[in-house]
C-alpha cells in the first residue's frame, strides 16, 4: 500500500509566520512546529541548505512530530556544488582549502547530524538539489555516483535544474541512471514556455520515494527576488492535472511526497490543504 504525503517546503518561512498561518500561542519554534505536525504528515528542511544541521536540533525536531511523520531535508550547498561561503560551515571547518579532506568532513557532519531523525523513523529522503550549470554529462555522472555512494543505505531525491535531463536525447539515459543507483528523481511543476522551464517530468527511478516539487508558475522563476519567483496561487484547475500523474506515481512506489515550494505568505499551505483534499489523503493499492 502507497501513501501519498502533501505538505511544503519551510514551516519556518518569515512569510509564513507573518501570514497569520499560525495561530496565537503557538508562534514559538517549538509550538509551530507542532501546529505545523497537527496539519501536514511531511515537510521539507530548506535551512540545512544554508548552513549544515545540528544534531540537537534534529533530535528536538523527532521530539516534536508524531510518528509516521516525514522531514525531507535538502542537501547542504557544498554537497551539490553551489557556492558556499565560509561562515555557512561550522566553526571548525572554516579556513580549510577546498579538497577532498574538507568534502569528507563536510559529508559526515551531514550524516552524523541527521542521524536523530533517521533513528526516530522521521527522514523522509535527502534532497539533492543541483544546480542550472549541473548539465548531462561524463562529470555530472560521475558527481551522481559519488553521491550516491556516499549516501548508501539513506533515501536520496535528485532534482535537476537544467532541462537537458529530461529531453528527448538524455531522459532515457537520465532515468536508466537514477533507477541503476536508486536515486528517485524529482518531479516538478514551473512555468512552461521559457528558456530554463523543466518540463513536468515524473518518472519513476527508486520504488521508496517518488517526489514532486511545485514550484508556482511565476515567469520570474529562476531569475527574479525570491518573492517573484515563487509569487503564485494554485489554482483547483492547476492542481488536477497533476492528480493522474501523483496516482500513476504512487502505483510504483512506497510513499508520494507532495511539496509546495510556493513560499509567498500563506500560499503553499493553502495549496498543500486543496490538494491534500484532491488526493483524499488517499492511500493506493499496488
Amino acid at each position: 500500500m502507497s501513501e501519498i504525503l502533501v505538505g511544503t517546503c519551510s514551516w519556518t518561512d518569515r512569510a509564513l509566520m507573518a501570514s497569520g498561518w499560525y495561530p496565537r500561542g503557538r508562534k514559538d519554534a517549538e509550538g509551530r512546529l507542532r501546529h505545523y505536525a497537527d496539519n501536514f504528515p511531511v515537510v521539507e528542511v530548506d535551512s540545512t541548505y544554508y548552513a549544515l544541521p545540528q544534531s540537537r536540533t534534529c533530535r528536538l525536531w523527532a521530539e516534536r512530530t508524531p510518528d509516521g511523520f516525514r522531514f525531507d531535508v535538502k542537501a547542504f550547498s557544498l554537497l551539490t556544488g553551489h557556492p558556499t561561503r565560509q561562515t555557512a560551515l561550522p566553526p571548525e571547518l572554516r579556513g580549510r582549502p577546498l579538497g577532498p579532506e574538507l568534502l569528507d568532513s563536510v559529508w559526515q557532519h551531514f550524516r552524523d547530524a541527521l542521524e536523530p531523525l533517521r533513528a526516530a523513523d522521521r527522514l523522509g529522503t535527502l534532497l539533492f538539489q543541483f544546480p542550472p550549470w549541473f548539465t548531462p554529462g561524463a562529470r555530472a555522472e560521475n558527481a551522481l555516483k559519488e553521491c550516491a555512494r556516499r549516501t548508501a543505505g539513506w533515501p536520496v531525491a535528485v532534482e535537476f535544474r537544467h532541462p537537458d535531463w529530461w529531453d528527448e536525447r538524455h531522459g532515457s539515459r537520465t532515468t536508466a541512471l537514477l533507477s541503476e543507483l536508486d536515486l528517485s528523481a524529482v518531479a516538478v511543476d514551473t512555468a512552461q514556455g521559457l528558456p530554463h522551464s523543466m518540463p513536468p517530468t515524473a518518472p519513476v527511478t527508486s520504488p521508496r520515494h517518488a517526489v514532486i516539487r511545485f514550484h508556482g508558475r511565476s515567469e520570474a522563476w529562476g531569475t527574479g527576488s525570491k518573492e517573484d519567483k515563487f509569487r503564485h496561487a494554485y489554482t483547483e484547475a492547476e492542481l488536477t492535472q497533476w492528480l493522474p500523474r501523483i496516482r500513476s506515481m504512487a502505483e510504483r512506489a512506497d510513499e508520494v511526497h507532495v511539496l509546495f515550494n510556493n513560499c509567498c505568505g500563506d500560499a503553499a499551505v493553502r495549496a498543500a490543504e486543496r490538494m491534500d483534499r484532491l488526493v483524499g489523503g488517499a492511500a493506493v493499492h499496488r
